[in-house]
């Protein structure tokens, strides 16, 4: 019996080959979009998830309170991992580690390259995150100073497949011994480790790990097995309140510390600032998957409206099934088997997509997601029974509408009537309104995206961030002889000018307390401090608004002179741009043989408030002022006549100053486009899957359209011999799914608002949703609608009427 079912499905799906085409097409496009990303989301949910005893392990990060907001920061200060060892027992071990994605300079014989993601860090860190090694031991290999651990592929660049443990190599010219190698690590951690150094390499004073305030490590804490760790939490942030509070409190701004759990560290860290994790974003994943399901809804709801569609011309066959006996059972299964084949078929053709396009979507997401059914057979009987599971659902409803003809009414026609004179197919119409619906939301998604996007690139950041090279400068010459440097540099015949610093906007900076000197009191301010020399403001292009640049013909420059830009201005109190000059600043240097130095000078300059980090950032305070202790990075603004020729002659005059290095260069508007890298993958995702809804969406309106045609084939015969124009045939054939589709856009351009506008709150500076937006997607929406509908109304209306009247 179950097999004359399928011999039967398939002769009915071979018959009908334009029917079976469409219904394979949209299933096949909403299951290939669903497999995808599903991996996708999948692989994301998996960072750290092979870490032993994962759920007593912990990231700790600060939330920073201001009268502005709060920010979430994960940098820590060093003694948080020292009190909670020392004065907690519900510790099991806690880890300390510094990181920096600064470039190294790393040299075997006859082989040197620039390298990042290094760590410096404790061994009890491998304790908690014991990742797998290739070659070596963790015992002692981070006692010594002068001790490394290798990443595998790092060794491998250096000393091939041989063990390297035992072997010198070289970092900045200093020697360390390879203690072990970690093997690659197949399963996900949520950090890049390319190497490991202990934290004594970075010759840290034992005073300054004893610091509350320094912010610098990123701790770890695994608690003892049954921790309540709500308590221990509350307990530390008690202990912090006491301990740190009342300074913090008096300059603008609490601490509070938090325990974020191990396998939240991935996707729930986006609004964090100063992480080194790999990020993912939640609201990414729930909104892809969001997307996955509204596809497949399209899809199922495309397929139910084409096979209730389609039935009306089946009536005769149910006719005679039920006249020779065939009970409403038997044909409810025999409709619903060839749904679920048709399912299947669409799953088969869905599998070989995704096999051709993952390698592309690895590329674009730089991923590594499996997808081998051979070697996970779990996985394949998982796409088989949903396969099942859709095709029983998207087919019951159409199988029932067959199944329900009566055999009477059914005999005396070739196409029965889809429902009683006067009645509307309410359901249909739903179904129609549902999917255009989703494609309208997508369609609105997909343009705000957009326009947030081109935002971020074309906005105004208060700066010219165009034909400027920067470097770091490498090497005891050219740290020495930076000024000599500098004029070697503006010598070029391509260059404009120079700046030597540190906190170019793009790049990395130093968050530190400014002081106010007010009615006898101190008052404490946080802000971003950003080390200049004579040259930052012409060379960035900054536009002043009030005061003066930085002179070399006036000494004091140098040792008691601030700029600060207008956010400053308003935040320290200073009233306006014109009274802020003169006014009078205190800041704590860096220096580490003096710790209780102080800069004492005046604010001799307002600059216009421009965007040094990303959007996503609101502006703060900033104090540009001259420290060449601090100096590192080199700013090169180039004319645009001949860029190799330039970058040439910027070598030569770094070959001069630092030949055992080699230069590593950036331009500063490649920085910036890397901020947005995710946003426009995400925009990519988006007007990918909504091509797709829209498509699958039209595959069913085109199918509709189809049969409404042919089930008022007479009327429309009847009406062009009565005199009835073509466009007003059209106009009769198209205003139902019209109607549909406005009704569609009405629902969804209120969602489509509530959810983007709520994606835009992540941005500092966001675009504000213009009604036109919705106006623009709805235009886009109808006409695809009226397209797919127009094709089959005119082909009808144009058809020789004798031909529809000739037979009954």
């Amino acid at each position: 019996m179950i097999r004359n079912y399928f011999i039967i499905a398939i002769r009915n799906i071979t018959r009908h080959l334009g029917f079976s085409a469409i219904n394979i097409a949209g299933l096949t496009l909403g299951l290939t979009a669903c497999i995808l990303i599903g991996l996708f989301v999948w692989d994301e949910k998996q960072y750290d998830r092979f870490i032993p005893e994962q759920d007593q392990v912990f990231r700790m990060y600060d939330e920073r309170s201001t009268p502005e907001g709060i920010t979430k920061v994960t940098p820590t200060p060093p003694m948080f991992a020292t009190t909670l060892k020392l004065d907690f027992p519900e510790t099991e071990k806690t880890a300390r580690i510094l990181m920096t994605q600064l470039k190294v300079l790393f040299e075997a014989p006859g082989k040197q390259s620039y390298e990042e993601n290094g760590v410096m860090t404790e061994t009890s860190f491998f304790e908690i995150f014991p990742l797998k090694l290739k070659f070596g031991s963790y015992t002692k290999a981070l006692d010594d100073a002068s001790s490394i651990i290798l990443s595998e592929g790092l060794a491998e660049r250096f000393f091939g497949k041989q063990n390297p443990v035992g072997k010198t190599i070289s970092m900045n010219k200093q020697p360390f011994m390879v203690k072990a190698v970690l093997a690659d690590q197949r399963a996900k951690f949520h950090l890049k480790i390319n190497y490991a150094l202990p934290i004594a390499a970075a010759g840290i004073e034992p005073k300054r790990m004893e610091s509350w305030n320094w912010q610098q490590f990123f701790t770890y804490i695994k608690l003892k097995k049954g921790t309540d760790v709500e308590l221990v939490q509350k307990k530390f942030q008690d202990f912090v309140k006491a301990k740190i509070q009342p300074t913090t409190k008096d300059a603008g701004f609490t601490i509070l510390p938090y325990f974020q759990p191990l396998n939240k560290i991935h996707l729930y860290s986006a609004d964090f600032k100063m992480d080194i994790a790999i990020r993912g974003n939640i609201l990414y994943v729930k909104g892809l998957s969001a997307i996955a399901i509204f596809i497949l809804v399209i899809a199922c709801f495309n397929f139910i409206n084409l096979a209730t569609a389609k039935s009306l011309q089946r009536a005769k066959e149910v006719g005679v099934r039920k006249s020779i006996g065939a009970n409403r059972k038997q044909l409810l299964f025999q409709f619903t088997s060839e749904t679920m084949l048709l399912t299947l078929l669409s799953m088969l053709v869905s599998i070989g997509i995704v096999l051709l396009v993952l390698p592309a979507l690895n590329h674009f997401t730089n991923k590594e997601i499996q997808f081998n059914l051979l070697s996970n057979p779990l996985l394949l009987i998982v796409l088989l029974v949903a396969a099942l599971i859709i095709g029983v659902l998207a087919g019951f409803y159409p199988a029932l509408v067959l199944s329900g003809f009566k055999p009477i009414s059914a005999l005396k026609t070739s196409i029965a009537s889809g429902n009683k004179p006067g009645r509307v197919d309410w359901l249909r119409h739903a179904l129609v309104v549902v999917q255009f619906g989703l494609s309208a939301l997508l369609i609105v998604s997909a343009m705000v995206v957009y326009l947030q996007v081109r935002y971020l690139h074309n906005k105004d950041l208060g700066f010219n961030k165009e034909e400027i090279m920067f470097f770091p400068m490498q090497g005891d010459r050219m740290f020495k002889e930076y000024e000599a440097f500098k004029n070697e540099l503006q010598s070029a015949s391509g260059v404009s000018s120079v700046s030597i610093g540190y906190g170019f906007p793009g790049d990395i900076f130093a968050g530190d307390e400014i002081v106010v000197p007010r009615n006898g009191q101190r008052e404490t301010h946080g802000a971003t401090h950003l080390m200049a020399d004579y040259d930052y403001l012409k060379t960035l292009n900054l536009r002043l608004v009030a005061g003066r640049d930085f002179s070399k013909s006036i000494s004091t420059d140098k040792d008691a002179a601030f700029i600060i830009n207008e956010t400053a201005v308003r935040e320290l109190g200073f009233g306006d741009p014109q009274k802020a000059i003169g006014q009078r600043l205190l800041w704590h240097t860096w220096d580490a043989k003096d710790p209780d130095s102080m800069k004492d000078g005046r604010v001799i300059g307002v600059v216009k408030d421009f965007n040094y980090k990303s959007l996503y950032d609101k502006m703060e305070v900033a104090i540009i002022q001259i420290y060449p202790p601090a100096y590192w990075k080199v700013a090169v603004k180039l004319k645009t006549a001949n860029l190799q020729s330039v970058i040439n002659q910027i070598k030569q005059a770094w070959n001069k100053f630092s030949p055992e290095f080699p230069i590593q260069y950036k331009f500063m508007d490649e920085n910036f486009q890397q901020m947005y890298l995710s946003e426009e993958k995400l925009l990519t995702l988006v007007w990918t899957f909504t091509a797709i809804a829209i498509f699958v969406g039209c595959l069913g309106l085109f199918g509709l359209a189809t049969y409404a045609a042919q089930r008022r084939i007479k009327e429309i015969g009847i009406r062009k011999v009565l005199g009835a124009s073509v466009n007003g045939l059209v106009f009769l054939l198209s205003k139902e799914f019209l109607r549909l589709v406005i009704i569609a856009l009405l629902i969804a351009s209120p969602i489509a608002w509530f959810f983007m506008n709520n994606w835009l709150q992540d941005f500092a500076y966001r675009i504000n949703i213009r009604w036109w937006v919705f106006g623009a997607a709805a235009l886009v929406a109808i006409t695809i609608a009226m397209l797919t509908v127009s094709f089959q109304a005119i082909k009808a209306a144009i058809a020789n009427p004798v031909k529809s009247l000739r037979s009954e």
